[in-house]
């Protein structure tokens, strides 16, 4: 299976593309839908079913979800409405597609694009990858291997706030802050993950990684930042490899 349908959905959007999993190159144009609101089981399905439809896949689809996924299915709700919880994700969209599909955390699928074939090719000892868009996705490598479902994001941060909510680049947006006075609050949360984990690199990705100039000035912690190679098309790319 050299070119598989990979899925990204995420709290505002859901995008897919064709991808060659040997390269991560995308062979298809990306489409991209809005996040049904509510982001319930059954309106969220609907959209991935367009979005099939629309790029005439038939096929094994690899998927990322924006929640703790355990064997295919949602242990949490994050940026998703609260119906998803319990919910067997991949046999949901299986039902609506008719193919077959597997699912895995977001932030595990872009971790797993970077550290095979972007940034985090050829890192050693522990990696720490994020995503910094809704929210903030996290996910955790040693010497190469996932340690899955890692939400560093939901960690309690300033006065007891998720960091996600205050540190997030939507938070940036919500709250009108230059790129200067986020790098405040986002170095925080850097400064507490690597209290937390001692990694020997981050990876930053997300659609915020794209603007690293901007705020690389207010960036104190002391561990190595790399820059996603895939940025927001690393969770597509990812969830196409999770494919077996």
């Amino acid at each position: 299976m050299a070119e598989v349908l990979g899925i990204d959905v995420g709290g505002t959007g859901i995008k897919a593309a064709l991808v060659d999993r040997g390269s991560g190159e995308l062979i298809s144009e990306r489409l991209r839908l809005a996040t049904p609101r509510p982001a319930k089981p059954g309106s969220v399905a609907s959209a991935v079913t367009e979005l099939v439809s629309r790029l005439g896949y038939s096929g094994p689809v690899g998927c990322c979800f924006p929640t703790i996924v355990v064997d295919g299915r949602a242990k949490s709700a994050s940026n998703m409405d609260r119906e998803w919880v319990g919910v067997a994700i991949d046999e949901a969209f299986s039902e609506a597609t008719g193919l077959p599909f597997t699912v895995i955390n977001d932030a595990d699928a872009a971790g797993v694009a970077e550290m095979r074939l972007g940034a985090g090719a050829g890192l050693a000892g522990t990696v720490i990858t994020l995503t910094i868009g809704t929210g903030i996705g996290s996910a955790l490598f040693y010497e190469g291997k996932l340690i899955p479902n890692l939400e560093l994001g939901h960690m309690a941060g300033h006065d007891g706030v998720p960091y996600e909510r205050w540190a997030s680049n939507r938070a940036r947006k919500i709250d009108d802050l230059s790129w200067e006075e986020w790098a405040v609050r986002f170095d925080g949360f850097l400064q507490r993950a690597a209290r937390v984990c001692t990694p020997d690199h981050f990876i930053l990705g997300g659609g915020a990684s794209k603007k690293y100039e901007k705020y690389r000035e207010g960036i104190t912690v002391e561990t190595p930042i790399h820059i996603a190679r895939f940025l927001n098309d690393a969770g597509i790319i990812g969830a196409a490899m999770a494919v077996t």
